[in-house]
C-alpha cells in the first residue's frame, strides 16, 4: 500500500514550482527577493529539489549514533583534575579532554582510578617533548586516547615555533612515530574570524603541510600508508550558530579530507572534535548562551562530529565552576537522552538543501585551498600574512554586520536589558588581551563580535 501511495499525483518538477513561485511574486524578479548570498558567496534558495542533483549523493559514512560527550579540564594539578574527571565521569560525561600546560605533570596521578577502556580520553599538549609523549603513548597503549600534537596551530596561535621549524619538526615526527596521530586546530579560525569556506580551506592546507612532510619522509609514510594501521587526524573545529550552514561544515570537512588522502594513498581517519564558538558568546544577557551552544551542538552532532565537547554559559567571564560545567554537560546529556540524537546514523543524508550547501563548500573550499597551495602553501602564507589578512578581512566584514544590526546578537545588539550589571560578576578579563612581544609571525587572535559594545557598557555601569 505504502508504494502507491502517491501514484495518483503527478510529479511536480521544480521549473513548476519556480514558475509558481514567481508568479505569486506578482513581477517581483525571484533572483533578488528570494535568492540570497552568504558570507562565503553561496547562494540560498527559497526551496531545493531533486532535480538539482545529476545523481543521488553518496551516504555519509559517519555515525551520529556513537557522538560522545567531553568535558574539557584544564590540568594545573594532576590530583585534582583527576578528581574532577572521575566526578564527570560520574554525572554523565563519556570522554575527557585534558588540557597539558607543561611536562611537570603526572601522568600517572591524572589518569589513576579512570577506567581507560571505556573512556575516551584526548591529551591536547601545550608544550613538545616526545619523551612526555612517549611516556604517554606507552601508559595509555590499547586504551581509547587521542594525543593531540600540532606545531603549525601553536605558531598560528602564539606567533612562534615551540623552539624553531628544524626542531618542531623533528619532535613531530617523533611522536607521530610513536602515536601513529597529529592533530588540526581549526577552531582557531572560527574564533578569529574567518568565514566557514575559509575554515575548510586553511584547516586542510593546515593539515596538508603535515602530509606533505610525512610523505616526504619515509619512517612515517609507511605509518599513513598501512591499512592495518589506525592512524588518524583529529580536527578541533568550533562550531557558530549558522545551523545548517554549519552541519554542511563539517559534512564538507570530511568530503574534502578524504579527497587529500586519497592524492598522497593514505590510509587515516578523520577524527572531529566539535566546540562551540567563542565568536558568538556574550557577556550580557549571558543566559543566551545556553541557546547559542545547544544549536550548535546539534549541529555538530547532525553533521557527524565524532566528540563534543561542551562550552558553559560563563565560560568568557567565569573561571571554572560546578553550575556552569553542570548544565552545559546536562544539555548534550538532554540531547542525546531525552532528544534522541544518538538514534539515527548520517540524518541529514538527503536533504536536498544541506546536501547543496555541502557541496558548494567544499567546491569553494577546494578552490580556496588549491589557491593556497599554488602560492606556496599554507606556511608561506602564513609567514607573509596572507592568511592574517583574509581573516581580518572576514572579521571586519561580520563586525560591520552586528554594528549596523543586520546581523543580531540578542540581549547585545538587540534587546539589550539596560538593567544587566555584569562589572561585578568578571572573574577573568573577557576581552582581547594584547601582549608585546617579539614574534616570528603576526599570530591569529581570536575576538567575540560583542567585545566593542560590551566594553561601552561596561564603562557606563
Amino acid at each position: 500500500m505504502s508504494n502507491a501511495l502517491f501514484n495518483k499525483f503527478d510529479s511536480v518538477s521544480s521549473k513548476q514550482w519556480k514558475q509558481k513561485i514567481q508568479f505569486d511574486l506578482k513581477g517581483a524578479d525571484y533572483n533578488d527577493t528570494l535568492i540570497w548570498q552568504s558570507n562565503e558567496d553561496i547562494s540560498v534558495k527559497p526551496f531545493y529539489h531533486s532535480d538539482d542533483f545529476n545523481e543521488l549523493p553518496e551516504v555519509s559514512n559517519t555515525k551520529a549514533t556513537n557522538w560522545n560527550i567531553c568535558q574539557s579540564i584544564f590540568v594545573a594539578d594532576a590530583h585534582k583534575s583527576n578528581l574532577k574527571a572521575i566526578d564527570a565521569i560520574k554525572r554523565g560525561a563519556e570522554s575527557i579532554k585534558f588540557i597539558i600546560p607543561n611536562k611537570s605533570i603526572s601522568i600517572k596521578n591524572l589518569l589513576q582510578n579512570i577506567n581507560l577502556a571505556s573512556t575516551l580520553i584526548y591529551f591536547d599538549l601545550h608544550f613538545l617533548d616526545e619523551n612526555y609523549v612517549k611516556q604517554l603513548a606507552l601508559i595509555s597503549a590499547n586504551a581509547k586516547t587521542h594525543i593531540q600534537t600540532d606545531i603549525i596551530g601553536n605558531l598560528a596561535r602564539s606567533g612562534n615555533w615551540f623552539t624553531n621549524l628544524k626542531n618542531d619538526h623533528k619532535h613531530f615526527e617523533a611522536i607521530v612515530k610513536a602515536t601513529n596521530t597529529f592533530s588540526v586546530d581549526a577552531s582557531l579560525y572560527e574564533n578569529a574570524g574567518a568565514n566557514i569556506v575559509q575554515q575548510l580551506a586553511y584547516a586542510l592546507s593546515h593539515a596538508n603541510e603535515y602530509l606533505n612532510h610525512i610523505n616526504n619522509n619515509e619512517s612515517l609514510r609507511v605509518i599513513f600508508e598501512n591499512s592495518n594501521n589506525k592512524s588518524v587526524v583529529t580536527f578541533n573545529v568550533s562550531v557558530g550558530t549558522n545551523y545548517f550552514f554549519e552541519i554542511a561544515k563539517l559534512r564538507a570537512l570530511r568530503i574534502l579530507w578524504r579527497s587529500l588522502i586519497s592524492e598522497y594513498n593514505f590510509n587515516s581517519e578523520c577524527h572531529i572534535i566539535a566546540t562551540p564558538t567563542k565568536r558568538n558568546k556574550t557577556l550580557y544577557d549571558y543566559n543566551t548562551n545556553m541557546l547559542r551552544t545547544t544549536t550548535e551542538c546539534m549541529s555538530a552532532i547532525l553533521g557527524g562530529a565524532n566528540t563534543i565537547c561542551y562550552l558553559p554559559y560563563d565560560a568568557i567571564y567565569h573561571k571554572n565552576n560546578e553550575f556552569g560545567a553542570r548544565i552545559a554537560r546536562n544539555q548534550l546529556l538532554v540531547l542525546k537522552h531525552e532528544s534522541y540524537f544518538d538514534k539515527v546514523n548520517n540524518p541529514a543524508d538527503g536533504a536536498y538543501y544541506i546536501e547543496s550547501i555541502t557541496n558548494q563548500m567544499a567546491d569553494k573550499a577546494l578552490s580556496l585551498f588549491k589557491n593556497i597551495e599554488t602560492n606556496g602553501g599554507f606556511l608561506k602564507q602564513l609567514k607573509d600574512g596572507t592568511i592574517q589578512r583574509k581573516i581580518k578581512e572576514s572579521d571586519t566584514k561580520q563586525q560591520q554586520q552586528i554594528d549596523t544590526g543586520k546581523d543580531t546578537l540578542l540581549g547585545t545588539n538587540k534587546h539589550p536589558n539596560p538593567n544587566d550589571i555584569m562589572k561585578h560578576e568578571l572573574e577573568h578579563y573577557p576581552f582581547v588581551k594584547i601582549n608585546k612581544r617579539k614574534t616570528l609571525i603576526a599570530p591569529i587572535i581570536e575576538k567575540r563580535l560583542a567585545e566593542n559594545l560590551e566594553k561601552e557598557r561596561l564603562k557606563l555601569e
